[in-house]
């Protein structure tokens, strides 16, 4: 959805959005956000990377702008960076995870373009997050798949989150 006219990189960089906003070649997009399961489901993705961050050697950062392209910035609901903590207040190099948690009102074909942006800026790893249908996925340029064992994971890591707990606050709700 369309939040206001075409601005400027500089124009947007300066504006504070609540909730924060993506900008794609000179148009504000509003994200879907807000609702109960949604910010469930994020909460408990910050807890696990979080409690697990220096074991792990990564950091999370819920909602963080990462600068795509010279035009295009994209605000994960959840991105996990291997490695020292970066500097920048916004994000310039990929990180390890790009993680979108799903609302009702999120369309296929508009989160393919974020996936596909993750993807082309270099992140290795890309998770779409459903709580609806309490199911995850992998994503890659050639399509979404479950994990196999309903575990997503980053190969060659401790990381592993298993959906069924990640759901299980939903469940018990």
């Amino acid at each position: 959805m369309r939040v206001t006219a075409p601005i400027s990189v500089e124009e947007y960089l300066r504006t504070a959005y609540e909730p924060d906003c993506d900008y794609v070649d000179g148009e504000v997009l509003e994200r879907n956000v807000g609702e109960r399961d949604h910010s469930k489901v994020q909460r408990q993705l910050i807890l696990f990377f979080g409690t697990r961050a220096e074991q792990m050697g990564i950091h999370v950062f819920p909602e963080q702008r990462i600068q795509i392209s010279p035009r295009r910035f994209r605000i994960p609901d959840v991105c996990v960076i291997a490695g020292p903590e970066p500097e920048d207040q916004v994000f310039r190099t990929p990180p390890l995870i790009c993680i979108e948690i799903l609302s009702p009102e999120d369309s296929l074909s508009r989160m393919r373009q974020r996936i596909d942006d993750y993807l082309n800026f270099g992140a290795e790893h890309v998770w779409i997050v459903e709580p609806e249908l309490r199911k995850g996925y992998i994503c890659s340029k050639t399509g979404m798949q479950e994990p196999q064992g309903g575990v997503l994971f980053v190969p060659g890591t401790q990381i592993r989150v298993v959906l069924n707990e990640l759901f299980a606050e939903l469940d018990r709700a």
